[in-house]
């Protein structure tokens, strides 16, 4: 199995979030190609162009995003 060093742990789960994400909008945003058989090429093209955008968008806003929740939420520390 493929380890990635913790180090880049901030990445992997850029990565992989962005990808699910990006690929549930996709789908979404296909839907209409359903009744046409192309839903398949159109998700898989709309997927890729929107991961290979959200990647560093996720990667840049995840940090202000765990402060952000650190924030609103309580503490029982």
């Amino acid at each position: 199995m493929l380890r990635i060093p913790r180090r880049y742990a901030h990445f992997v789960f850029g990565i992989i979030q962005s990808g699910l994400t990006s690929g549930v909008a996709a789908a979404i945003a296909s839907a209409p190609f359903l009744s046409e058989s192309a839903f398949m090429s159109h998700w898989l093209r709309s997927w890729l162009v929107a991961w290979a955008i959200m990647i560093p968008v996720v990667i840049a806003a995840a940090p202000a995003i765990r402060r952000l929740v650190y924030v609103v939420t309580a503490g029982t520390e």
